[in-house]
Formats: structure tokens, C-alpha cells, sequence
């Protein structure tokens, strides 16, 4: 590992930190919880106060580097580095807001040609914190331990497709309608509420696979990348940049992302 991609990963792992402290303080009487316009789309005090936490470390460390977050948007500071971090303080709102344990801080970074490089879920409700950097694999630690990732067991019996719906009425009956073919040879499906940490269920091979449209690059930054680096085939949107503007949301709408092993590959809309 490059000493840049060490400092990078440590450093994400600092800030995700940052922010699951400040969801582990969860107080129901503090919530705050207000809708952002799609019904149940919500965001928190949690989610305000996480983001600022993760924002104030990055920027403590390497002030020139972009930051695109879900609540404040895209940062680009006057002398760009290329860098740019994508951070999702509480990813799995709705989760939060119940008292439904998955939920988390997700933060990744990457390079200026877009090529991700470091990306941490810290799930403080579950006590795991989910890691990887490019070329050095995907690492899970709880409860002291520290176990790399391998993806899920390719054929095993009973597989499960973890997936997720949109908010919007009509994506969602959509997607509602073609479940039944993608359902073909799995057990069972899970939604689970939270997209980075599906993508990280993946990567420790709870989930067989993961199939999800219309992701925010927020949603699946870091997890796709630990996905990725267990071993799993993994396919995430190559989205127009935020500081272009970002997608159109029909970029948005009709782009997939997906992991599995890879006999998964062709299970999955193009």
C-alpha cells in the first residue's frame, strides 16, 4: 500500500469515526426529524451534526481536497487538490429515526481521475467498522478482532438478494414489478435500509448479492469499494461528477448499482 493510500484510509477511518460518535449519542427526544420532499425521505439533526463532525476533520487534514456530502453538497476549495471525499454521515435515516440498528457514517475518497481509493462504514449501532483501500483488501473490525473479507460463497444453498426501493411512487412500482425476475434463484430477499452497509453485508458474505437503482454516489461510495476489494464483482454507476453539476436525475434514476460473486454478473440490468 502507497504511503498516500495508508494516510488516506486512516484518515477516512478518523472522520467516519467523527460522525458515528455523534449518531452513537442518539437521544429520541433530540431527533429533529423533518422531510427533505419525497415521503419518507428524512433527514436530522443527527444527520447535520454528523456531517459537520466528518467535514471538520477532512478539512483540519487536507484543506484542498473537494468534499461532497448529502446534506451540504459539493466544497471545492479555491486551490483543488483533484482529491475529492464523498461522505454519507447517516446513511439508513429511517433506520435511525425507529431505533433500527442499521444505520452508519460512510466515507470514501478519490483520486482525480475518479479511481476510489479509501472507503470506511462505521455502523456504531452494530459495532462495526468496515474498511478498505485500493488494492489491499476489505477488512472488517468488531469486538477487537480484525477479519478480512472474502465476499460471499459462490453456489451456496438458499441465497439472498439484498436490495432497496426509491421514494418516489413511481420508480418504486417499478422496481416492484420487475422484483420477480430478479428474484429468479434466490431464496430470499432483505432490504435492509441502509445501501452502504448492504454493500459491506456483501463484502463479509452475509448477503450473496446486492441490486439496487437510482443510488446517490453517497449511498455506495464506500461500500462498493469494500465490496470490491472482498473479492466481489461489483458494478457502480460512473456518474457525472458533482463538481459538473452532478447527474440529471434520470442519470440517476435508471443507473444500477450491484455486487455478488461473479457468476452474479448477468443477473442484473444493464
Amino acid at each position: 500500500m502507497s504511503q498516500d493510500h495508508t494516510q488516506l484510509l486512516e484518515l477516512a477511518k478518523e472522520a467516519a469515526a467523527a460522525g458515528a460518535a455523534v449518531l452513537a449519542s442518539r437521544n429520541a427526544a433530540e431527533l429533529k426529524a423533518s422531510n427533505k420532499g419525497a415521503a419518507g425521505d428524512w433527514v436530522t439533526a443527527f444527520d447535520v451534526a454528523a456531517e459537520n463532525a466528518v467535514r471538520d476533520v477532512l478539512v483540519r487534514a487536507r484543506p484542498e481536497d473537494a468534499i461532497t456530502g448529502e446534506e451540504y453538497g459539493t466544497h471545492v476549495p479555491a486551490s483543488p487538490s483533484g482529491y475529492r471525499w464523498s461522505i454519507d454521515p447517516l446513511d439508513g435515516t429511517t433506520n435511525f429515526i425507529r431505533n433500527i440498528v442499521y444505520y452508519g457514517t460512510s466515507v470514501a475518497v478519490a483520486d482525480p481521475d475518479g479511481v476510489w481509493l479509501a472507503g470506511v462504514v462505521n455502523a456504531p449501532a452494530l459495532g462495526k467498522l468496515f474498511y478498505a483501500s485500493r488494492g489491499q483488501g476489505a477488512w472488517l473490525e468488531e469486538g477487537g478482532h480484525v477479519t478480512r473479507l472474502n465476499g460471499p460463497e459462490p453456489g451456496r444453498p438458499g441465497q439472498i438478494l439484498a436490495s432497496g426501493f426509491s421514494y418516489d411512487p413511481e420508480v418504486r412500482a417499478e422496481q416492484a414489478n420487475a422484483l420477480a425476475g430478479f428474484m429468479e434463484g434466490f431464496a430470499d430477499l432483505r432490504r435492509l435500509g441502509s445501501a452502504a452497509l448492504d454493500l459491506c453485508l456483501v463484502a463479509d458474505g452475509t448477503h450473496d448479492a446486492y441490486g439496487e437503482r437510482g443510488l446517490n454516489e453517497h449511498d455506495f461510495a464506500a461500500g462498493a469499494l469494500i465490496a470490491e476489494e472482498a473479492g466481489c464483482w461489483v458494478r457502480r454507476p460512473r456518474l457525472t461528477s458533482p463538481l459538473d453539476g452532478g447527474p440529471s436525475l434520470e442519470e440517476r434514476l435508471s443507473a444500477w448499482t450491484c455486487a455478488g460473486t461473479l457468476d452474479m454478473s448477468g443477473k442484473f440490468p444493464l
